[in-house]
């Protein structure tokens, strides 16, 4: 259940009473029962932009075969309403121009009721504003600091998964405390980079450390060696997060650099989503530390909720595919798309949500929302929502690599991640 804020207005909480009410008369029907009914009715659609070719074409594979286990749930449990969710997917090629047009079709073309799924920061930012023009609901999965820190519009939120900003703010003590103070910052050349460049910039110095040296790499850069002798001798950890198909091409390299000596290494997960930890050419990651929005590695205490979530998206105990172990997840992140899809059906569901009339409605249901338990529409763990913000807070993960597995080693507190609002977005009108 979401925890809706005490404040929510009168005609919300009608609906959401309603919603809990006929919720509870249909869950006596039996399934063919519910199913049937749903079946009655015009399907919800959900504008899926999804990232099928360019730099993010990994994530957008995992991010489609996620939302499609989240919805083939929701359908299973008789929709949103009393309706079926229809997933319209259109590539948007990890193209911030090419992302806009797609956001244009789904309202205009596809008649669809949100749009959702976006990734890579620098569509967002390209496809947010069209978003707002068109008055369309945009749910992005980005971890981009660009929704909250209001650059963006009302009409664009990112309540499943957290942000760059309040992740590397969590990161540095342990950071500083257990590998270095004295850092080089290795990233991609675009938002997603610029918000780790400026935000742990800002962290390792709150920890009384300092960031010697920006490397800033061309997010279609296909080697990196070259990067590399700009590394200070002094630099006693290495923060790295690359993107993109070159990633297993950028952490060989590293190790092919370094020959084993050389700085700590704390790097996003980002610089292997979709490789294997025990890929040829990466034993040199022995001991070294990662980020992880979700573990990919099973640990020993993983949820009953999570392991629910593995087997219906299909990924075995490391990672993989159940059907491919070749082919590897990118399970740092696309459970935000699942999470985001039970999100907007609980706001579907608050605000008593029938059509495009009602989008309005439904933002507010979502603006909202606090506190969201973990469980099984949540199974990364814990969040809290911030309506003003649009933007949803986590526990973030470090683990270190240990005889070629992911072992987690620190969990920090939702707290942690907290940082002070730089927008109101319930100000703004609709």
């Amino acid at each position: 259940m979401i925890t809706p804020k005490s404040g929510l207005k009168g005609t919300t909480r009608r609906a959401a009473l309603k919603t809990l009410a006929g919720a509870a008369a249909g869950a006596s029907l039996p399934l063919w029962a519910r199913y049937t009914h749903a079946q009655t009715a015009a399907p919800i659609k959900v504008g899926f932009q999804v990232h099928r070719t360019g730099i993010g074409a990994a994530y957008g594979r995992w991010y489609d075969r996620t939302t499609q286990a989240a919805v083939k749930l929701i359908n299973e449990g008789g929709g949103i309403n009393g309706r079926m969710v229809e997933i319209v997917a259109e590539d948007d090629g990890t193209d911030p121009k090419r992302g806009a047009e797609v956001v244009e079709k789904f309202a205009n073309q596809h008649g669809c009721d949100i749009g959702f799924g976006t990734l890579f920061s620098h569509v967002v930012i390209g496809s947010a504003p069209r978003a707002g023009e068109l008055k369309l609901p945009y749910f992005v999965v980005s971890e981009g600091h660009h929704v909250a820190s209001g650059k963006l519009n009302r009409y664009t939120l990112q309540p499943g998964i957290t942000d760059v900003k309040s992740q590397v703010q969590a990161m540095a003590p342990y950071v500083a405390q257990n590998l270095g103070r004295k850092v080089t910052m290795v990233f991609p050349d675009f938002a997603f980079g610029h918000d780790h460049r400026d935000f742990f910039t800002a962290a390792i110095e709150a920890q009384g450390g300092e960031v010697l040296e920006h490397i800033a790499i061309p997010p279609a850069e296909t080697s990196f060696t070259k990067y590399f002798p700009k590394i200070p001798r002094d630099t006693e950890v290495l923060y790295h997060v690359m993107v993109g198909p070159a990633v297993l091409t950028f952490v060989k390299e590293l190790g092919e650099f370094f020959g084993g000596q050389g700085p700590a290494l704390f790097g996003f997960i980002d610089s292997l989503e979709a490789v294997a930890i025990d890929s040829p050419g990466l034993e040199f990651l022995e001991n070294s530390y990662f980020w992880e929005g979700m573990c990919r590695h099973r640990q020993p205490d993983e949820s009953a909720d999570e392991t629910f979530y593995r087997e219906a998206v299909g990924v075995d105990d490391r990672g993989a595919s159940v059907s491919d172990a070749r082919d590897v997840s990118t399970y740092a992140h696309m459970f935000g798309c699942w999470e985001t899809l039970h999100v907007v059906k609980a706001g579907m569901e608050a605000s008593g949500y029938a059509g495009p009339q009602d989008r309005a409605a439904l933002i507010e249901a979502v603006e909202a929302m606090t506190d969201m338990p973990a469980g099984r529409d949540h199974p990364q763990g814990a969040k809290r929502f911030n309506g003003k913000t649009h933007q949803v807070f986590g526990h973030q993960y470090i683990s270190q690599v240990q005889g070629g597995q992911l072992v987690r080693v620190h969990t920090t507190s939702i707290e942690d991640t907290l940082y002070p609002d730089e927008v109101d977005y319930t100000t703004q009108a609709f």
